[in-house]
């Protein structure tokens, strides 16, 4: 089974051609070529290369240009606006791009939206036509991502990071797992799957962060691990943790079988986005 992260943001440096629109605490840069390389130093064989919203807002336009020179090894999602009234042409334009497996909502509670907010309706629905999963984004606005997506049966979500608001900077928060009974909850919907993505940055204790284990296999154990997506949100998470730091707790820890692992770190994630590399890291 290959080994496969469902979660990394790639980008070119901040220039006028291609100019961010905000800085964050991340790397001057991680192109395409960078994030492989990065990804072949762990073993890691393939990854869902996720448009980074708070670089380019709803231009995946760099995600295009880096899978047309790594579609074996990347498939990409974009973030869609619910804002835009012709968001379902949109999405059914991007199923027209190559490489592409998913659209992501942005459902941060300072915006304020509702679970019926039209928008989202028409991404759902184009979305489900499409075939594309929905990623969604809504930490700390758990109880309006869950009504979204019981009000779509019909649509598959992703959700992004656990569920759990995550620290761009050391250290953890006090509480990181506070709202782990909601995100045991949310493991009823069929409709459903999440990413173990960003976990490392949950804990409290230095690398390799033992304390992780235990909330994780109350999720595992509440989600089932075919429907689990490990994943490291990097580079979101560079100020917190390396990337090899974000690889290989998940490839050394114990409290994974062999069989688990494999689901976890590749499985679920290929069955998720019906996506597989056809290339492979080095070994």
């Amino acid at each position: 089974m290959p080994i496969i992260d469902s979660q990394v943001h790639a980008y070119e440096a901040n220039t006028p051609q291609r100019p961010w629109q905000s800085v964050p605490n991340w790397p001057d840069h991680v192109t395409g070529d960078e994030m492989v390389a990065a990804m072949d130093k762990v073993g890691v064989d393939g990854a869902i290369f996720i448009s980074a919203f708070s670089l380019y807002g709803w231009d995946a336009s760099y995600a295009t240009e880096v899978q047309r020179a790594h579609g074996d090894r990347l498939a990409i999602v974009k973030p869609v606006n619910p804002d835009d009234p012709a968001v379902a042409d949109v999405i059914a334009e991007w199923k027209r791009t190559p490489g592409t497996v998913g659209v992501r909502i942005m459902m941060y509670k300072e915006g304020g939206r509702s679970a019926d907010d039209p928008g989202i309706t028409r991404i759902a629905r184009a979305a489900t036509q499409h075939g594309f999963p929905v990623n969604i984004l809504c930490w700390d606005n758990l109880e309006v991502g869950t009504a979204i997506i019981d009000r779509h049966p019909e649509t598959r979500f992703i959700i992004d990071h656990l569920g759990l608001l995550q620290p761009r900077v050391p250290p953890a928060p006090a509480e990181p797992w506070a709202a782990l009974p909601k995100v045991l909850d949310l493991a009823r919907r069929p409709n459903a799957v999440i990413k173990v993505s960003g976990a490392c940055t949950l804990s409290r204790v230095s690398y390799p962060f033992p304390d992780i284990w235990d909330p994780l296999a109350r999720i595992f154990d509440a989600w089932g691990f075919e429907r689990c997506l490990w994943g490291t949100d990097w580079t979101r998470a560079f100020a917190v943790v390396n990337y090899e730091q974000a690889v290989e707790p998940f490839l050394r820890t114990d409290r994974l079988s062999e069989s688990e692992r494999a689901m976890l770190m590749g499985g679920a994630c290929a069955k998720a986005y019906g996506w597989e590399p056809t290339g492979r890291a080095p070994r």
